[in-house]
């Protein structure tokens, strides 16, 4: 990670401050990437392994949603050099975590979404950034296990009518809505060496084996998704969340779920009640075990909290509050975690078009400000955008989006005085 260090020698700040409003000063942050570009999510790093590079997708516009043979690109930053390079153009994307581009056990391992759009097949590419070459494996990816070897999803050719922004677009009658309970659609895991991909559970199974039951006792009556595929750190655990669309209109209501990766042991770590308080936005915790998650527990007006609970729903805890944006918790198990807010949560921002990351200590329960981060005006949400802070793999660094000098762009924050992590 010496690779990394060597960017912040005398850079403070960046300008992403809003006035009056400061950040820790021993917090350096360098800007590595702009022009319509971001990172991918709040549980992965886009960092390489060895901390040599940074993989970013760049999105072709920001002013309207795409459509089908719209393309993106992938971008490989060289962290020591500065050189940035287009590796490659990608179909397979949407405008909150582009492509889904994330790193698997080393820095030969990149992995993104395409799509053939001569038969609008949607697939895996493997890039090798040493050798330059390509591999395509037949499974869509939405997070990558930590040693790279499976590959883990909801349906990305659907996820548009789960929730826009998180999976591909291919023309409409290659999509299908779900009317109740499917038998053939579900989470879908992929073996990275074989390049074959199955689905491990179906929806239907996934709500009749859930323990305890997920909170919907009449499923007929709506249109259920899955959303969201995320391993554990261990790869022997996976959540997603199961969204059920009232058929006649109204609210969607949430469920969180886990199971192992064959698809057995399903577990609901949050009903569809608990969530309906109030809440959003789950991660692992580096045990393996839990997960934390934005909720409303004690009915608070004054924003959610962040609690964690085991896989299976017990041992819920308040661990911060205010709650808020996309928490994550140290990947080396400190009691800090990270996140940044929505524009609308106002426990934490004065919705005045700029958004605060934030380090908060669970022990101690005090808050840092890492910086105040502009974001865009816009009138439809699927045009936002999120920092989605996330931890590097060891845990001193802070990779976020930001929307610098009118346009997206990606930052590293240093908190090495902060988690006295080398």
């Amino acid at each position: 990670m010496l690779l990394l260090c060597c960017l912040f020698t005398g850079v403070k700040g960046q300008g992403l401050l809003t006035p009056g409003v400061s950040a820790d000063p021993r917090i350096s942050i360098k800007k590595v990437a702009t022009g319509r570009i971001i990172h991918r999510f709040h549980d992965t790093s886009p960092i390489s392994p060895s901390g040599r590079y940074i993989a970013l997708f760049r999105i072709p516009f920001e002013d309207h949603y795409p459509v089908e043979g719209d393309f993106g690109e992938v971008v490989l930053v060289d962290l020591v050099s500065g050189k940035e390079e287009v590796i490659a153009k990608s179909f397979g994307w949407e405008m909150q975590v582009g492509a889904n581009v994330q790193w698997g056990g080393s820095d030969n391992e990149l992995f993104y979404n395409q799509v053939d759009t001569t038969n609008w097949e949607a697939f895996t590419i493997l890039y090798n950034p040493q050798t330059r070459k390509k591999r395509r494996i037949n499974g869509w990816t939405f997070m990558v296990s930590s040693d790279g070897k499976k590959l883990v999803s909801h349906n990305l050719v659907n996820s548009i009518y789960a929730q826009s922004g998180y999976g591909v677009i291919v023309p409409e009658k290659f999509r299908a809505r779900h009317h109740g309970l499917t038998g053939k659609d579900g989470i879908f895991v992929t073996d990275v060496k074989s390049g074959k991909s199955r689905m491990v559970i179906s929806l239907e199974d996934m709500y009749k084996q859930a323990k305890p039951a997920v909170g919907i006792p009449d499923p007929e009556n709506y249109q259920v998704y899955g959303f969201k595929a995320m391993w554990n750190p261990q790869a022997t655990r996976i959540m997603t969340c199961m969204l059920f669309y009232p058929k006649d209109g109204g609210r969607r209501k949430v469920a969180v779920l886990t199971f192992r990766p064959d698809g057995s042991d399903v577990r609901t770590a949050i009903t569809t009640s608990q969530y309906a308080k109030g809440g959003h936005h789950m991660a692992w915790m580096p045990d393996g075990d839990h997960l934390s998650i934005n909720l409303n527990v004690n009915d608070n007006k004054q924003g959610l909290e962040i609690v964690t609970v085991k896989y299976d729903g017990s041992d819920l805890k308040e661990v911060f509050h205010p709650g808020s944006g996309h928490p994550s918790f140290h990947p080396k198990n400190l009691p800090l975690v990270v996140t940044d807010s929505y524009r609308d949560e106002t426990s934490v921002t004065l919705n005045d078009g700029f958004i605060p990351v934030r380090l908060l200590n669970t022990e101690t329960g005090k808050e840092t400000l890492i910086a105040k981060v502009r974001i865009p005006d816009v009138t439809n949400s699927s045009f936002r955008l999120d920092a989605h802070p996330t931890w590097d793999r060891t845990g001193r660094f802070v990779i976020f989006n930001g929307y610098g000098d009118g346009s997206r762009g990606v930052y590293i924050a240093d908190l090495q005085h902060l988690t006295q992590t080398k």
